[in-house]
């Protein structure tokens, strides 16, 4: 799948959630890069990230540049290349659905997820 149809599939995808959902969310972007786990475990990529400012400091001045949910087709590429029959929509919905949790919850300043996400990282570190 080209970059310019995975991100015509997240548009398509996008617009079927509903906009409460989207609240506060100042974009989402397809960027073309491939995006490596912090973790900096060998062969983990990062499919789609949330960004989120947190509260404005004093050192901010309340300026931020908002809420955002970032999927990286470089990223979805590698995988795909590496998984026979892989499914591009299917992965891009869990994808976006799973940032925009993040969303969700970081408005409702929940981290469930983010704790979620750490111990699936650990248990991915002990196993390697």
């Amino acid at each position: 799948m080209s970059y310019e149809e995975f991100a015509d599939l997240v548009a398509r995808l996008w617009d079927e959630i509903p906009d409460e959902f989207k609240r506060d969310l100042q974009g989402v972007h397809v960027l073309p890069q491939l995006k490596g786990d912090p973790s900096g475990l060998p062969g983990v990529v990062r499919l789609g990230e949330y960004t989120d400012p947190g509260p404005p400091s004093a050192f901010s001045s309340g300026f931020h540049l908002g809420r955002h949910i970032a999927l990286f087709y470089g990223s979805f590429a590698a995988v795909a290349r590496a998984t026979p029959g892989f499914d591009w929509e299917a992965q891009a919905w869990e994808t976006l659905l799973h940032e925009l949790r993040h969303h969700v919850e970081s408005l409702a300043w929940r981290d469930d997820l983010i704790r979620e996400d750490l111990r699936q990282l650990a248990e991915l570190k002990r196993r390697r």
